[in-house]
């Protein structure tokens, strides 16, 4: 095994196959950012989303993808110019990926590729594990989201990393990764499928005091608000969900899942109360 990749794997409480994919994907995660950060790629993006946040502020639930956001718009941009180092680099740890880049639809302003790896080859990797029960083809997947005409009035900061190998990561500071949660809560279309990660993820910044970005926010949202029509919005908002389907789609992700039982609109609405803003 991959001395890096044992010191990583240490960080794990790891008691079922599905702990040991979920810190599998999670590593790997790691590695691309790693990669990307050789590449170059955080000098024109930031690292933004739930994933950010947990390697970052330590969000206590897993996430599935890698979300940028370029600091300055460019409809030019791409991603793919960031493939050869970072399939090298990724290739360096041992992981053997397929980086692919999803044709863009006309009008859209995020770029997608998808790094694919064959989970059964990557266990014997990380666990020394050849019979684990996997299916051959079972793919370990990780999508890439890169938004390239970003709103307004973002706040960065740069952190490090040192494992796998040190390395350097532009990234939202927590108001504006705070606001592009509030706006992802007020705003995503979620049809017949609430995303109720949104919602644990909305949680969490309040446990952890965050004030967020009201000006990007305005921004995110194209017309201005002050912090009491905010919170009226989000209370609208949380009269309207579905809850048992919220609960559903989160609790994938989290150990704890007696924590969603106080779920509910009330919930929301109180604790909504305490939110603060950060204006400039």
């Amino acid at each position: 095994m991959n001395n890096e990749i044992n010191q990583m794997l240490a960080d794990y409480n790891i008691v079922n196959i599905t702990d040991k994919k979920n810190a599998m994907k999670e590593i790997m995660q790691e590695i691309v950012l790693c990669g990307l950060s050789r590449a170059g790629f955080f000098k024109k993006a930031a690292f933004i989303g739930g994933t950010a946040l947990r390697i970052f502020y330590g969000l206590n639930r897993f996430s599935e993808d890698l979300d940028f956001s370029l600091i300055s718009d460019d409809e030019e941009f791409n991603l793919e110019d960031y493939f050869p180092i970072l399939r090298n680099e990724v290739r360096s740890f041992g992981i053997n990926v397929e980086i692919t880049e999803k044709e863009k639809h006309v009008g859209s302003d995020i770029r997608e590729a998808f790094l694919k790896a064959n989970a059964r080859e990557h266990m014997l990797l990380f666990y020394n594990e050849s019979d684990n029960g996997l299916p051959k083809n079972e793919v370990i997947k990780i999508k890439l989201e890169v938004d390239v005409n970003p709103a307004k009035f973002a706040t960065f900061e740069h952190k490090y990393r040192i494992l796998p190998s040190p390395y350097e990561v532009n990234l939202y500071d927590m108001p504006s990764l705070f606001a592009g949660k509030i706006h992802a809560v007020l705003a995503r279309a979620w049809k017949s499928r609430v995303k109720g990660r949104d919602l644990y993820d909305y949680i969490f910044y309040l446990s952890m005091n965050a004030n967020f970005n009201l000006q990007f926010l305005c921004s995110k949202l194209g017309e201005e608000h002050t912090l009491d029509e905010i919170k009226k919005m989000l209370c609208e908002r949380f009269d309207e969900i579905d809850y048992n389907q919220a609960k559903q789609d989160v609790e994938p992700f989290i150990k704890d899942t007696a924590s969603l039982n106080v779920w509910c609109a009330d919930f929301f609405k109180q604790i909504t109360e305490g939110l603060a803003a950060r204006e400039h």
